[in-house]
C-alpha cells in the first residue's frame, strides 16, 4: 500500500519471445506485436499527428485498479518514421475499460466465440492488487468509475483527428494494422516489485555503464554500495558533466538495481526523469479531456526497451529511439458506461543523452 513516505514501484522486464502460435489477449502484458482490444472496444487505427503515417504498437499493459469493477488496458503507439523520432506528438497512449458483464454479453451473442481465460490482476505481480493506491484513493477511483455521468462530453478525447479509416473491433482478433505500418517483435512482460530486486541486478553491467559514463562525461561516481538495500548511494564526487546533466547521473544510479527493466509502474507516484524536466512540468500535464479531472503519473517506458523494438519483418529495418516515455492517466480513471471508444491520455517523451550506453 502506498504512502506519502514510500512509493510502490513495479518493474517490468522482458520475459521471452511470444510464440506466433500462442494467442494473446487484452490481459496480456507485452511489447510490440499488435494491440489486443477489450471485446467491446471499437476504434480506428491511430496515425502520427506529424507525418500522418500509421503508428506502430509499442507496449500493452493490463492494469485494472483495485476497488474498480472495470477491466483496464493501456496501449502505447509510436511513429517509426526517423523524422518524428523523439517527439511526443508522434506518440499516443490509449486507455480502454469495460465491465466483466459486457464481455460475457458479447461472448453470449457470438455463435463462434473463442473463450479465453482472463488473467488475474495478481498475475502481473503478486503484490499488484492495489497498484500503489491507498484505501482512500481506491474509493475515489471506484466512485468515479461507477458514477461517470452518461451525458459526459468529449468521448474518445479528440482521437478522431489522429485516426485512419480502418476500423478495428475488439475481441475478434488482434488489432489489424494498415499493411504499411511496421510491426515490432513481440515479447512478454513480467513484473516484480522493485524491493524484490536484491541479487537480480547485473553488477558487472552496472559497473561497465558507470565506467563508460565517467570516461565520457568527466564524472567520478563512487562505488554504489547500498543497492542491496534498494537505495542507490546518494553521495558522489563529480566534476561538471560535459552535457551538464546531473539528472542523467541520478537516473543511471537509480536503475542500477535492474538495467534490464523496460517499464516502471507507480500509479500516483513520481516519474524518474532522464534529463532535466521543464520547471513547469506539472503544468504541462493537461487535465483529462474526458472528465476534466487531474492526471497522475502511472508508468514510464525505459531505455532498455529500445533494443527490443526491432521489426518483426526480417526484411524491414525499423527502430525507435527515446530515453524515457512518461505516461500520465486520469486520476479518476473515468469511463462512460457503455462506451466503446478508448480515452486518449497524456505522455511526455524525453530523449536519452547517452542512448548508446543502454544498447
Amino acid at each position: 500500500m502506498a504512502t506519502s513516505v514510500h512509493e510502490t514501484v513495479l518493474i517490468g522486464i522482458c520475459d521471452g519471445v511470444i510464440d506466433k502460435k500462442k494467442n494473446t489477449s487484452y490481459s496480456t502484458n507485452k511489447i510490440g506485436d499488435r494491440a489486443d482490444l477489450l471485446p467491446v472496444i471499437t476504434f480506428q487505427y491511430p496515425t502520427c499527428s506529424l507525418c500522418e503515417r500509421g503508428l506502430s504498437h509499442v507496449v500493452q499493459i493490463y492494469c485494472p485498479l483495485a476497488a474498480s469493477p472495470y477491466h483496464r488496458t493501456i496501449n502505447v503507439f509510436a511513429c517509426s518514421n526517423p523524422q518524428c523520432c523523439g517527439k511526443s506528438e508522434s506518440w499516443i497512449v490509449l486507455r480502454s475499460q469495460c465491465l466483466e458483464d459486457d464481455i460475457k454479453a458479447r461472448q453470449d451473442n457470438k455463435t463462434t466465440a473463442c473463450t479465453e481465460s482472463v488473467m488475474s490482476r495478481t498475475d502481473w505481480c503478486d503484490e499488484a492488487d492495489d497498484w500503489g493506491m491507498d484505501d482512500e484513493e481506491e474509493e475515489k477511483v471506484a466512485e468515479s468509475s461507477i458514477q461517470m455521468p452518461n451525458d459526459s462530453t468529449g468521448e474518445g478525447h479528440n482521437i478522431s483527428s489522429r485516426l485512419q479509416d480502418l476500423c478495428i473491433n475488439g475481441g475478434d482478433q488482434s488489432a489489424l494494422q494498415p499493411s504499411d505500418v511496421p510491426v515490432f517483435k513481440s515479447f512478454y512482460i513480467s513484473v516484480m516489485d522493485e524491493t524484490d530486486l536484491d541479487g537480480f541486478h547485473d553488477t558487472d553491467h552496472e559497473n561497465e555503464l558507470l565506467r563508460e559514463y565517467e570516461k565520457r562525461e568527466g564524472v567520478i561516481v563512487r562505488e554504489i554500495q547500498s543497492c542491496e538495500s534498494g537505495e542507490a548511494q546518494e553521495e558522489y564526487e563529480k566534476a561538471t558533466a560535459k552535457h551538464g546533466d546531473e539528472v542523467f547521473t541520478s537516473f543511471m544510479k537509480k536503475t542500477c538495481l535492474c538495467p534490464e527493466q523496460v517499464l516502471r509502474y507507480s500509479w500516483g507516484g513520481s516519474p524518474l526523469f532522464i534529463t532535466e524536466p521543464p520547471s513547469n512540468v506539472s503544468q504541462m500535464v493537461s487535465c483529462c479531456g474526458h472528465c476534466g479531472g487531474p492526471r497522475v503519473f502511472e508508468f514510464q517506458l525505459m531505455p532498455a526497451l529500445v533494443s527490443l523494438l526491432g521489426s518483426a519483418d526480417t526484411n524491414s529495418d525499423v527502430s525507435l529511439e527515446f530515453g524515457t516515455v512518461l505516461v500520465y492517466t486520469c486520476r479518476n480513471s473515468c469511463w462512460k458506461s457503455g462506451s466503446t471508444v478508448p480515452v486518449e491520455e497524456f505522455l511526455v517523451v524525453q530523449p536519452d543523452p547517452d542512448q548508446k550506453l543502454f544498447k
